[in-house]
């Protein structure tokens, strides 16, 4: 480790102040380009130094993970596995149950509503059998609560369809908005002017 050391002491390098402002606000010097290029190339030459440190240390980086991860006893790593899979598994079991809910959510104008309401996991018991008996009483009881998230009835009264025709022509005969028909339409015009 006294590689590190001496990297770290190097990283820690006295930094040049900045030319005291005064009370005014103006610099005491003025302003020098050659002398504002060669700081700018400097700090250029650092910056490249930095990341070229960095491109060097990555690999060294990687190989200590792959060192760290060689030290750690098989039971860690199979546990490490072990909670990636019941990750994957819960997410797994949520979108099932999330798809179940959708489905029996037949009453709703939106289904997606009853599924972002529900407490997903309330409806899986251990062995992962999703209990529809449950979702459809809690659809219900949603229902009840919140009856404008139910469906519209098909039986009752429409409300009328919207008619394009009717508008800001007035008698219906809108000019076509296609760019061929209102060329057709210029040409059938001239024509008939000859």
């Amino acid at each position: 480790m006294p590689e590190n050391e001496e990297t770290e002491q190097s990283i820690e390098e006295p930094q040049e102040t900045e030319p005291a402002l005064e009370a005014d606000g103006h610099d005491a010097e003025p302003f020098d380009a050659d002398r504002a290029k060669k700081a700018i190339n400097k700090k250029n030459a650092e910056a490249k130094a930095l990341r070229d440190r960095l491109k060097e240390a990555e690999p060294l980086l990687a190989e200590l993970q792959r060192l760290k991860d060689a030290e750690k006893s098989e039971s860690e790593r199979l546990s490490d596995q072990l909670a990636a899979a019941q990750e994957r598994a819960d997410k797994a079991i949520r979108a099932a149950v999330a798809s179940k809910v959708e489905a029996l959510a037949r009453d709703f104008a939106d289904p997606e509503d009853a599924v972002s309401s529900l407490d997903l996991t309330a409806y899986v018991d251990e062995d992962g059998v999703i209990d529809t008996v449950a979702i459809k009483d809690a659809l219900a009881d949603l229902l009840k609560r919140k009856p404008h998230w139910a469906r519209p009835d098909e039986g009752g009264p429409r409300r009328p369809a919207p008619d394009r025709t009717q508008g800001s022509s007035g008698n219906g005969n809108r000019s076509p908005s296609d760019p061929a028909q209102v060329f057709a339409g210029l040409m059938a015009q001239a024509l008939k002017g000859r």
